[in-house]
């Protein structure tokens, strides 16, 4: 991949913690430095554009409405954008200085290779966060050696299913095709599941993702949604609001229907229900709020509307 080739960096930030200031920072330590830099924010921080533009004058600080989805945010920079390879950067993310250069290498291999991922660890650099996002048998987004400590066991690089939002790098053609009207990102979503239904959708028009190890980043996991508590925690779910919980079961409902054909969800019927069966007797037994905060939102004319679109 030739070094002159433009690489759009999308950034959505709601200014917590500051993380977008190592985010940036590591931008600029890049081997390849040929970047668009667009920072979206929606903190309501009017110190926020000034801060970031003092780490790097030549982003563009773009501020959207407050209470602004994830995906709201992202679109915002993909509309932006003007490279032809787009990184979508959570602002909890820092890379190593080789990673785009690295992770580059995999769209030179075959030209239907749309999404590709790195090695991304935490913030422990010890312990992994995700090596590939798959689509697991009861139609969950699994990320690969979540959790594992990181003994070399995904040195390999190869084929996977599709990339974690944390650090997703896209082919914008990839992007373009799998377009839905005027979003990129299904703005439905919010947050949870949309870098699987951007994946599912890609497989299904023919496009791959691919895994490089050597493209390294580091992620603090859940320190956008999650408490400082939960942060790297194991079981997500239980560090959650009731709100985002529900949102949760929602979209990965919302993804199997935007997605699955009849066959694979026959093939697949046994898992899901069995799955089903464990996950709301969690929330019955120890989350029951979430109940009717998911039954509300499902009653309510927007959200019948949502499902039916």
């Amino acid at each position: 991949m030739s070094r002159d080739t433009l690489v759009s960096v999308v950034i959505p930030t709601c200014g917590r913690n500051d993380y977008y200031i190592s985010c940036i920072q590591s931008l600029l330590q890049q081997a390849h430095s040929f970047l668009d830099i667009i920072v979206v924010e929606n903190s309501g921080d009017l110190a926020l554009e000034g801060k970031a533009l003092v780490l790097c004058p030549a982003a563009r600080v773009v501020q959207a409405p407050q209470g602004s989805s994830y995906c709201d945010l992202m679109n915002t920079g993909i509309g932006l954008s003007r490279g032809e390879h787009i990184l979508c950067l959570n602002d909890d993310v820092t890379l190593d200085p080789a990673f785009l250069e690295n992770a580059l290498k995999g769209f030179t291999l075959d030209p239907r290779i749309g999404m590709v991922t790195g090695k991304v660890l935490r913030q422990d650099r010890t312990t992994l966060d995700t090596t590939g996002l798959f689509l697991g048998i009861c139609r969950t987004a699994q990320e690969r050696g979540y959790g594992q400590a990181d003994r070399g066991q995904f040195q390999r690089e190869g084929f996977i299913f599709g990339v974690c939002g944390a650090a997703a790098f896209y082919r914008k053609t990839m992007l373009d095709e799998i377009r839905e009207g005027q979003d990129w990102f299904d703005p439905r979503y919010r947050f949870f599941y949309e870098d699987l239904d951007i994946a599912w959708r890609a497989q299904r028009r023919g496009w791959n993702a691919y895994y490089i190890p050597d493209a390294v980043a580091y992620h603090v996991r859940g320190g956008s949604i999650r408490g400082n508590g939960g942060q790297g925690k194991p079981f997500a779910r239980k560090y959650l609001s009731d709100e985002m919980h529900a949102a949760l079961i929602r979209n990965r409902y919302r993804t199997i229907m935007k997605n699955e054909t009849l066959g694979g969800l026959i093939l697949h019927l046994i898992p899901i229900i069995l799955y089903e069966l464990w996950a709301w007797a969690y929330i019955i037994f120890f989350r029951p709020n979430v109940v009717r905060v998911f039954v509300a939102e499902l009653c309510s004319v927007k959200g019948l509307a949502e499902y039916t679109r």
